[in-house]
């Protein structure tokens, strides 16, 4: 099937509505699609637009899902059906292919909404910095908009529409899980009775720069430990024996709640939990149908799958928790149920959040999976949960006195704390110098819970040089702190004051009508390095959460920063030049990867806007790229290496450079030698020559 691209920013197949988008305001960047599921199976927009199918840390490289999607088992009568989004099979998504069984209207999109006042989607019924919502169904059994069947409907469609809602935070303690919001619709003619539902995903977690996804065939995706904590309903994977020191993560699965007619469903509902729910666990290894772990091959043997659990089984503490953590290809299943007669125009709300987390080092290795190493995963678990409870303190599922914090009257999940929101900002680059300018438009926000205004003060990070080229790269965690300023007086922070940085008076830019009343001066930065830059801002604390001072996400304002020559409009600075110059093999800002894709090379003091031509000293073009100032991302395309180690879409450059890869215009790795170039002014048909030498 053909792949093509949307007006809508996301990746669909051609005749189908089949919508992917990433969500990414958190620290990782999935890919989902507008039928619910997670997972891009290293193919289609993996493959063209170099989505990661779920990588956490954000620029790591590190992958933790292949594919996963939204099961619903029901019974019609002594007709069991159950409705998969997503099952185990070795290629993944294709249209109208068994088990892939949710498909949406011609035309349908994958609509996005921000909460943030910032953002070009910004909307005021937006629940997270980043929301992403659309609507499917199982009733089809042609792919709408094609004429291709969907495989295998064993028993026919349930009957089920599914409103399907996604959400991520930026905030520093809510940037590590993915929150998925499902409400099922019963559009059949007939009751559904002993309803399960549950989420089914394929986890893998490797270091794809050291292990390319899927090569070496099985061997890529049979490294992962499984384990489940039945107290958080939270299923997990780490990599047991893949990447061991570059993938030190953890990938879990977690049940959050339900609503059904009206009541609030979950295990550990307070004061008493409902009577005959559960929640269920299970995991079996990829396409085993005979084995202890084995794969559910029809609709019987997956809705034994859901409705059962492997922790109820005698030997659960004595066998199966140890045969779990064994390295091997397994996926994982979380379920909850029984819904009991749903009713035709019935509908049940369900939601799953997956987690992430870095491994808590204990010195002992990622098989032992300890309690230290799970830290911070069950942190971030429970942070989810609490964001999911929102208003609901006493997860009563009832709006008591007390709770109503946004005082609309009716009980509200997914509702955080917050910090003050981000200024405006700007960066201006220089060589050997970075400056940073923002606005006072924090310190009059109201935050939404204490209803009064809170702001405190600003902190600013930087990376050291050369931390996208070392180990396993988390950029937040690179950033280091290097300076802060808060109210006086108050004994919160510092109170060292504003005046080291206010300006006597605003600045404006062109084109720009932000009054600029702050100023920070990075000097001393080495030109053609990378340099990861943040500001956040932070509040006096909120109490109501028993929480010290909120602070902004760093990944809100972060900027990957090249300081070097600014543009050199009309050769105004002297002639263009490279450097290195001479370039050795390997040089030190290229990092680990083995890929020629991800050299680099820079060419300076270039105009605004230029040609540039390579070419060998016997006259032949090896390489032609044209320079934009104000397009900085453009450059990732004569030069992997910023995708690799940097973000193309956070690019911040001083205008007058540009990267190549020393690939020729037809991939070729370039000889050692004597190489001239010519530079041409688009603005002015001016032309400037100079030369470079390569040493292999």
């Amino acid at each position: 099937m053909r792949w093509a691209w949307g007006l809508l920013g996301g990746l669909f197949w051609a005749q189908a509505s089949f919508v992917e988008k990433q969500a990414t305001a958190g620290n990782f960047r999935i890919t989902l699609n507008n039928l619910g599921m997670i997972g891009n199976s290293f193919k289609g927009s993996y493959l063209v637009q170099n989505w990661p199918s779920a990588e956490f840390p954000k620029g790591s490289s590190i992958e933790h899902v292949f594919e996963g999607g939204l099961w619903i088992g029901a019974k019609k009568g002594s007709t069991i059906i159950v409705s998969t989004g997503a099952i185990d099979d070795p290629t993944g998504y294709t249209t109208g292919k068994a088990g892939f069984e949710f498909s949406a209207d011609a035309g349908a999109t994958l609509r996005e909404r921000s909460a943030l006042s910032d953002q070009p989607t910004y909307d005021l019924a937006a629940i997270s910095h980043q929301d992403l919502i659309a609507d499917f169904t199982d009733r089809n059994t042609i792919v709408p908009g094609t004429s291709i069947p969907i495989q295998n409907l064993e028993n026919g469609p349930l009957g089920a529409d599914v409103h399907f809602e996604a959400y991520n935070w930026n905030y520093p303690f809510a940037n590590s899980f993915l929150i998925y919001n499902f409400t099922i619709y019963n559009r059949s003619p007939e009751v559904w009775d002993t309803v399960f539902i549950g989420y089914w995903v394929d986890p893998v977690i490797r270091n794809t720069t050291i292990t390319p996804a899927g090569s070496g065939g099985t061997s890529f995706y049979n490294k992962g430990g499984n384990g489940y904590l039945d107290s958080l309903y939270l299923a997990y994977e780490f990599d047991a024996t893949g990447n061991p020191g570059f993938t030190d993560t953890y990938f879990g699965l977690k049940f959050l709640g339900s609503t059904y007619r009206g009541e609030f469903l979950h295990p550990q509902r307070q004061p008493t939990p409902p009577a005959n729910f559960r929640v269920t666990f299970q995991s079996w290894t990829f396409r085993d149908f005979s084995g202890t772990f084995s794969s559910p091959a029809n609709d019987a043997q997956r809705y034994q799958k859901l409705s059962q659990s492997l922790t109820d089984r005698p030997d659960w503490s004595s066998y199966v928790v140890t045969a779990l953590r064994v390295p091997g290809n397994r996926s994982v299943l979380v379920s909850a149920g029984p819904f009991v007669s749903v009713q035709p125009g019935d509908s049940i709300n369900i939601v799953f959040a997956f987690v992430f987390a870095k491994k808590v080092p204990d010195g002992r290795p990622n098989t032992d999976d300890t309690p230290t190493h799970k830290q911070q995963f069950i942190t971030n678990a429970r942070w989810a949960q609490t964001t999911y409870n929102g208003e609901d303190f006493n997860f009563n599922g009832q709006l008591d006195p007390g709770e109503d914090l946004n005082g609309n009257g009716r009980l509200d999940r997914f509702i955080l704390p917050s910090p003050p929101p981000i200024p405006r900002y700007r960066y201006e680059i220089e060589p050997n110098r970075i400056v940073l300018y923002w606005d006072a438009s924090a310190e009059d926000a109201i935050d939404p819970i204490s209803r009064r205004k809170d702001f405190e003060g600003y902190r600013l990070y930087k990376t050291t040089l050369g931390f996208e080229v070392q180990d396993v790269v988390d950029v937040l965690s690179a950033l280091k702190p290097i300076a802060q300023f808060d109210k006086p007086g108050n004994g919160i922070g510092y109170d060292n004051g504003f005046s080291a940085i206010r300006l006597a008076e605003p600045k404006y830019f062109p084109g720009d009508p932000t009054p600029y009343v702050y100023r920070y001066e990075i000097p001393g930065v080495t030109n053609g390095w990378q340099y990861a830059v943040a500001l956040t801002v932070f509040d006096e604390g909120e109490p109501t959460f028993g929480l010290g001072p909120l602070e902004s996400s760093a990944a809100a304002t972060l900027r990957r920063v090249f300081a070097g020559a600014p543009p050199n409009k009309g050769f105004q600075f002297g002639d263009p030049y490279v450097y290195p110059n001479p370039y050795y093999e390997r040089a030190a800002w290229e990092g680990r990867s083995q890929a020629y894709e991800d050299r680099r090379i820079m060419f300076a003091n270039l105009p605004p806007r230029c040609e540039v031509s390579v070419y060998t000293a016997a006259g032949d073009l090896v390489y032609r790229f044209t320079h934009d100032s104000s397009n900085p991302a453009a450059m990732a395309e004569d030069s992997r290496w910023y995708q690799t180690y940097s973000d193309p879409e956070r690019l911040t450059t001083s205008g007058g450079e540009h990267g190549w890869n020393l690939l020729s215009l037809s991939g070729q790795i370039i000889a050692r030698g004597l190489y001239v170039f010519a530079v041409k002014d688009l603005d002015t048909g001016e032309v400037r020559t100079g030369k470079f030498v390569i040493i292999r």
